[in-house]
């Protein structure tokens, strides 16, 4: 049974000239966000592929703004073709009746008529369009966009749908893909301090360069308090851009009558995850095992990120029997004799494995989230064969919560010096470090971290350092606590390894159309077999939505805005 076809249009040589001038095309995380979502899709390499290919929806992620290629994108929709857009195909603009007006680098976006969501979302660039006067186009304006704070002047709508022949293009005011990276991995490199925030919560500048002195946030307006007057970021904003471009997507086909399966973030029976690690610091043994002991009484196995020298090896042995996870805890601050290269890198990590005696080391968090540049730790990692990393998190009270607008597992994306590549390693960012600490926020944030992963259906990440468990009562409360409220809420916890180990097995599998049942087929990007008898993690959930006539959706679970029938396929 055919499925939409979806092609994804980032031209090639357009690409190339950005990269010729240094400039970024971040265009390409589109195709990150399609996969995080188990979306089957094509990359189109150049317009003339439109045509040929014959798609159902083009997603135009980046296109020379040229005659040809407008020409095509019409000639696409004329026929019958659903055009998506996200701040391009400014070239259209006069051909549909319309003006580009002056970009916008900051603002927030009510889409709630797009979406339902309730939530304005902060953007980070935008392309807007206004609509002519006198034009007579057959378009429909959805949502608003608000320069610089939620209630700012209104400039533009959000999305624009132009009727096109038979066909609708619809395009976004605001660069979707370039705003989630924006979030999660900062607009510019790390190369100095950050601002401070003036309340004195978050003092960033302090000549230690760390993945928060890049945090595109606004101390003002995207912090929230608890009860108790804890502060924190309360709006996964990346995660919700996200859900637009999905949930769009989705829409445009169920309006086209053509089923567009895709898979669900965990396994079935997995309604949320919740993740803990320890950075060890001070290394003394007796650490190690107040550490043990609480995970055992709470029942959760967690990731030990070990900083150089470490316990001695029968506290290893023990961590591992137990079921927990050893990591790398890479030091790169010059007080403690670290500094920021590859070769350093490399020789704690090695004193880990020799120590150790592990073979493969999966996760690393840098000590006190150290991080410079962009991309450079990324490609340390890959090429020592870790498979994720958890740098990317809060470093003082006042900046804790969706800090980098994401709780998911994402693949990070490289500068253009290195083509905008995706990096071969998942980040897994962390909501905050101890609590009920003085230097840090109270455990009154739990309830609402909770409830922001639930919304987006992340990994919930909370880090405890092992010195804290075992020296601070109020701290081993909040782990509890934390445990509690979490299971309560029906999350489990997993390893970085096996939420790494989980969403890799996840992408290696793609949905190929539906039998005469209506059953997704699902098959592996290599062909190989899907039932090769290895070790999984259970059963797939595939999610098919529904449109609003169809006798099902009455009973159906809502995704992304859309009903939708949950199936569910066995792997191993």
């Amino acid at each position: 049974m055919k499925i939409a076809r979806i092609g994804v249009l980032l031209d090639q040589a357009a690409a190339e000239r950005r990269w010729h001038y240094g400039l970024n095309v971040f265009e390409r995380y589109i195709g990150e966000v399609l996969e995080h979502a188990g979306i089957p899709f094509q990359w189109v390499n150049h317009s003339r592929q439109i045509e040929k290919m014959k798609y159902d929806i083009l997603i135009v992620a980046l296109a020379n703004e040229d005659e040809y290629t407008a020409n095509e994108v019409l000639r696409f929709a004329n026929n019958g073709g659903t055009v998506i857009a996200y701040g391009g195909l400014n070239r259209l603009a006069s051909k549909l009746q319309y003006d580009e007006i002056p970009a916008l680098n900051i603002g927030y976006a009510n889409v709630n008529e797009v979406s339902g969501e309730s939530s304005k979302l902060r953007f980070l660039s935008a392309r807007p369009w206004r609509i002519r006067t006198s034009s007579e186009s057959d378009s429909v304006e959805l949502g608003e966009l608000h320069q610089h704070t939620p209630d700012g002047d209104v400039i533009a709508p959000a999305l624009v749908q132009i009727k096109v022949g038979s066909g609708t293009i619809h395009r976004w005011s605001v660069e979707i893909p370039a705003t989630i990276v924006g979030f999660q991995q900062g607009t510019k490199p790390v190369i100095e301090d950050g601002i401070d925030a003036s309340d004195g919560s978050a003092v960033v500048k302090e000549g230690i360069l760390k993945a928060d002195d890049r945090c595109e946030m606004d101390w003002e307006l995207d912090r929230a308090q608890t009860e108790t007057g804890a502060i924190y970021f309360d709006t996964p904003h990346a995660d919700l851009w996200r859900e637009q471009i999905i949930g769009h997507l989705l829409k445009c086909s169920v309006a086209m009558e053509l089923p567009l399966p895709f898979m669900g973030y965990w396994p079935e029976g997995v309604n949320g995850v919740a993740h803990i690690s320890h950075d060890s610091d001070i290394n003394l043994d007796v650490h190690a095992e107040s550490t043990l002991s609480i995970l055992a009484e709470c029942e959760v196995n967690s990731t030990w990120c070990m900083l150089e020298p470490g316990y001695s090896p029968p506290i290893y042995e023990q961590i591992k029997a137990a079921g927990h996870e050893l990591a790398f805890h890479y030091n790169s601050l010059p007080e403690q004799a670290g500094h920021w290269s590859e070769e350093e890198f490399n020789e704690q990590l090695n004193w880990l494995k020799r120590d150790t005696g592990e073979t493969v080391i999966k996760s690393n968090k840098n000590h006190y989230t150290r991080f410079e540049g962009f991309g450079e730790l990324f490609e340390w990692c890959e090429r020592a064969g870790i498979a994720s990393d958890q740098t990317r998190g809060p470093s003082k009270r006042g900046n804790v919560g969706f800090l980098f607008g994401t709780c998911h597992p994402y693949f990070p994306i490289a500068w253009s010096n290195d083509d905008n590549r995706m990096y071969d390693v998942i980040e897994l960012p962390f909501l905050t470090q101890d609590m009920d600490l003085k230097a840090w926020s109270d455990s009154s944030i739990i309830a609402p971290f909770l409830a922001g992963v639930e919304r987006v259906n992340g990994v919930a990440h909370f880090l405890f350092h092992q010195i804290h468990i075992h020296n601070q009562e109020a701290v081993r409360g909040a782990f509890r606590k934390l445990v509690q409220q979490a299971k309560a809420k029906g999350f489990e916890f997993w390893t970085g390894a096996r939420i790494n180990d989980w969403e890799r097995l996840k992408r290696s599998l793609i949905i190929s159309g539906l039998d005469d049942s209506g059953q997704a087929i699902v098959r592996r990007r290599d062909h190989s077999p899907l039932n090769n008898g290895e070790a999984t993690e259970g059963a797939l959930v595939i999610w098919l939505p529904l449109s609003g006539t169809d006798a099902r959706a009455a009973s159906a679970e809502m995704k992304f805005g859309i009903p939708c029938v949950r199936q569910v396929v066995a792997l191993g």
